[in-house]
């Protein structure tokens, strides 16, 4: 077996300043197939001083030598797409379908729309006679999370790399070891040492010092909205950049001009796909409380669909979710859902029949669902769906924006010009418009507590970059 238990440090493989370990457990058989060291404090400063000590060089490289690396980067990934999609599937559970044409293949797209930013980025203009420079905000903190660990790993990292920042990673300590992969690849490619390292552990022990360290200049946080505004509150002190894409709660509303059975299959399938562990996944369907219970006969006939099983197995549309505490929260909101009165139509409680092990959970429909229940409120992140009747598209759009929430919308029309104005009401960073998918070079990121800043295209590479005005660079 591999050692995983060192931290990537200044372009080394180093020993952690403590013996402290945990296992990385495989969601689909609930035993450890790999183990990591959980950082400090110490090992963070070591890391940050990496980091800050590389940043004047690295900061001053030229457009084309930065272009080279990321080419290099994507050339060294390519030949380790493989077992970057294994590895992510063993530990978070992803099917490997998912894993090969979804999870893994992120990495690939987000390198690819960071270097073809690159190549044409205006880093430069002249206005009258002040030129407006943008310049590397820094060193980089970077807390990712365990769902979709190598897009949000490297929705970060590749548009830091670009702008020429350096960077202090913290993945997450449930499914590292994708990042270990990633730290292996940019060391082939040739990162230079100091601009990439990695420190595994905790929010407490590894996140918090990372967050407050007063020589990080910006933090890029993805996870809850609760370790969001705790690592917003240790930034303050120190008045750094804060970046954040936190939780969702989103809704899909199926228009009344719709096609029924397309909408709410297709809802169903989306809030499934990952065992329903992402961020923006279209959580509360909306539908006209006239067709409410045909909606929920299509999407009991979709969920039977959905095949749960070994993330290896062929026919497996869904595997395990992440882990034990996953497994026991969703359990308790879906048991939630039952007691507060709402219309179980598919899945429930405990796992799928035939699976004894692993972290299973039944594919689940709610209806009759009304705002104020927690399923309703809550990110349950798994594969559970509400469907939430409604009377006319005023009521829909104020029950689609009545949440702490606004990462996500999702809105199905037989009308393009309907859909837009719908969409135009909706507080989110992103809307959905009749199954369009995502978009590399679209901003993605949230209103309301679901962040602030945006990842993703041209919008997240002028997250990392500083502006300074030079007045009399020009004669007037």
């Amino acid at each position: 077996m591999k050692d995983t238990t060192k931290f990537y440090i200044n372009g080394e493989w180093v020993a952690p300043t403590t013996s402290k370990t945990m296992d990385v457990i495989n969601p689909a058989t609930e035993e450890a197939f790999a183990t990591i060291s959980m950082g400090s404090s110490a090992d963070v400063d070591k890391a940050v001083a990496a980091a800050k000590a590389a940043f004047p060089a690295f900061s001053r490289t030229t457009r084309e030598e930065r272009i080279a690396l990321l080419e290099k980067i994507m050339e060294v990934y390519q030949g380790r797409y493989a077992e970057i999609a294994e590895t992510i599937s063993k530990e978070m559970g992803a099917p490997a379908w998912l894993s090969q044409a979804a999870q893994a293949a992120t990495g690939l797209g987000h390198l690819a729309t960071t270097l073809e930013i690159l190549k044409k980025y205006e880093f430069e203009e002249d206005r009258g006679a002040t030129r407006i420079v943008k310049e590397p905000v820094g060193v980089c903190g970077f807390i990712t999370p365990w769902n979709w660990p190598v897009n949000q790993i490297v929705c970060k990292v590749a548009p830091a790399l670009a702008a020429g920042c350096t960077m202090v990673l913290k993945p997450s300590e449930v499914a590292p070891l994708n990042a270990h992969l990633l730290a292996e690849i940019f060391d082939e490619a040739g990162v230079p040492a100091g601009v990439f390292n990695l420190v595994d552990g905790d929010g407490l022990e590894v996140g918090a010092p990372l967050s407050a360290h007063p020589d990080v200049d910006m933090m890029s946080f993805t996870g809850s909205t609760r370790a969001g505004v705790e690592v917003a509150k240790a930034a303050a002190p120190t008045v750094k950049r804060v970046a954040q894409e936190l939780g969702g709660k989103s809704a899909n509303i199926i228009l009344d001009d719709a096609d029924l059975n397309a909408a709410v299959a297709g809802g169903v399938q989306s809030v499934m796909t990952n065992s329903g562990q992402s961020c923006n996944a279209p959580t509360r369907m909306l539908v006209p409380a006239a067709k409410h219970d045909e909606a929920l006969k299509i999407a009991a006939a979709a969920a039977a669909t959905v095949k749960v099983g070994d993330p290896f197995a062929e026919d497996t549309k869904i595997g395990p979710v992440v882990s034990e505490v996953q497994f026991n929260k969703i359990q308790d909101l879906i048991q939630k859902g039952i007691d507060e009165g709402a219309q179980l139509v598919a899945g429930g409680t405990g796992r799928p029949d035939g699976l004894n092990k692993g972290y299973y959970v039944r594919p689940t429909v709610f209806g009759g669902v009304n705002n104020e229940m927690t399923i309703a409120r809550e990110e349950i992140f798994g594969p559970v769906l509400t469907i939430l009747p409604y009377k006319s598209e005023e009521e829909a759009i104020a029950i689609a924006n009545d949440t702490v929430y606004g990462l996500s919308g999702y809105v199905s029309s037989g009308s393009i010009d309907h859909a837009r104005d719908v969409a135009s009401q909706l507080r989110t960073g992103n809307v959905h418009l009749n199954g369009a998918g995502a978009d590399f070079n679209a901003p993605f990121g949230g209103y309301k507590q679901s962040g602030n800043g945006r990842e993703w295209g041209e919008f997240g590479f002028d997250e990392f970059l500083e502006v300074k005005a030079v007045m009399g660079y020009t004669a007037a």
